[in-house]
């Protein structure tokens, strides 16, 4: 039974062309990985640009707090209630 099968689905010829190279597989696959990384980070955020620039601003605060620690001093701005 098995031989009737093989010989009505079509030669290896034709098989080998359905199948990509093993090179533009990789690349389809990697293409792929980074659709999906990017939809995972942008998924549920209605503005991705406002995300980023919180999260700069985030970073350059803290960036200021370690420079202040870091030469000891204390901070150039209080909040002080009279």
């Amino acid at each position: 039974m098995g031989n009737l099968c093989s010989s009505c689905c079509g030669s290896s010829s034709e098989e080998s062309n359905l199948m990509p190279s093993p090179e533009t597989r990789r690349k389809q696959q990697l293409e792929a990985a980074e659709r999906r990384r990017m939809e995972n980070e942008t998924r549920g955020i209605k503005d991705p640009e406002r995300v980023k620039r919180q999260q700069q601003r985030s970073e350059e605060i803290q960036k200021r707090e370690d420079e202040a620690a870091r030469t000891g001093g204390q901070p150039v701005l209080r909040w002080q209630q009279d």
